[in-house]
């Protein structure tokens, strides 16, 4: 299979810069980078992707069983690290990519060498002394309304993540991406996503990490945020004065300004 093309990874920036690979999160693809790009380009080199059932990614490479579990969206990460020989890596995850970047540290240390976890969470429903932001319930019923009306829980949920809704077109436009995923692809994603529980799998890190919070996030609360700093030895927490689970768009320059900051004394 043509890895490049199934997921349409594309590189910019600068040639021999240190590595940044960018991974989105559910419902979204690599265009939620474009406001950090340009900030990063001048120093480093950007690799950004699809995954498979997202964006422009080959439709033809889904495969249900396979992302059905957050390890197949960690295959995707290291065969494209593999395609490219890239070593050194920064992996810098959104929302659910972010835990897939722990799994795929974990499988491959010599690739991947520093994580940035942007706006992370390793288990959305809430446990016995754990508060992930959503009961069991909540989940439930968000699952069986995305599964039953995929476009209506689009255009009612993208704007309660994103936030800030003083400026509306950020909703817009992450229910325009929402929309454009393959609704059938989306919902495997979702549960994918929305059922995980990757709280163990936070002690496998042993690489330079940063954790990126938001003031405010419905999806990822600030508990969240402390939790994975504690689970992960050594890890550095930045709360960024923004609001909303998508800082890469709410507040580019400051999330730039971190990672860069962070890459430089990692």
């Amino acid at each position: 299979m043509d890895i490049r093309r199934r997921n349409n990874i594309t590189v910019a920036g600068r040639a021999d810069g240190p590595v940044l690979l960018l991974a989105h999160g559910f419902g979204c693809d690599q265009n939620m980078w474009r406001l950090v790009a340009p900030a990063l380009a001048a120093d480093y080199r950007l690799v950004l992707f699809d995954y498979v059932g997202s964006g422009r990614a080959d439709p033809s490479a889904w495969d249900e069983r396979r992302y059905s579990s957050l390890e197949g969206y960690a295959l995707d990460v290291l065969e494209i690290c593999e395609e490219l020989d890239l070593r050194d890596v920064t992996f810098v995850g959104h929302s659910v990519s972010a835990m897939v970047g722990v799994l795929a540290a974990a499988k491959a240390p010599q690739r991947i060498s520093r994580l940035v976890m942007v706006s992370p969470s390793p288990r959305y429903i809430d446990d016995e002394g754990y508060r992930g932001g959503f009961s069991a319930e909540d989940i439930d019923e968000l699952l069986e309304s995305l599964e039953s009306n995929y476009l209506g829980w689009s255009a009612v949920m993208a704007p309660v993540i994103m936030g800030n809704a003083e400026r509306p077109e950020l909703g817009q436009e992450l229910t325009a991406s929402f929309c454009a995923t393959d609704p059938d692809m989306a919902r495997v994603f979702a549960r994918t996503t929305f059922l995980s529980d990757s709280r163990d799998d936070l002690r496998t890190v042993t690489v330079p990490t940063l954790i990126l919070e938001c003031r405010q996030d419905v999806i990822a609360p600030r508990e969240v945020g402390a939790y994975v700093r504690d689970g992960i030895p050594g890890s550095r927490l930045v709360t960024l004065d923004a609001t909303g689970h998508c800082p890469q768009l709410s507040a580019p320059q400051a999330t730039a300004g971190a990672i860069a900051d962070f890459v430089g004394a990692a």
